[in-house]
């Protein structure tokens, strides 16, 4: 879906929002993003450890 956004696309997304957001909410709103990127991450880590040990044990 992202694969052909390219340079002017991310420039034009962070125009747009800066425009929405402002520059004042702008790194609260990313360090949110990122925030949860990690949290995900380390629940999909978490589940596929888990899959795997279920597996062991069934052996």
């Amino acid at each position: 879906m992202f694969q052909n956004i390219g340079v002017p696309g991310l420039i034009l997304i962070l125009i747009i929002a800066l425009i929405i957001f402002g520059p004042s909410k702008l790194p609260e709103i990313g360090r949110a993003f990122g925030n949860t990127l990690r949290e995900f991450k380390h629940s999909a880590k978490d589940l596929v450890s888990d899959e795997k040990e279920e597996k062991e044990k069934a052996k």
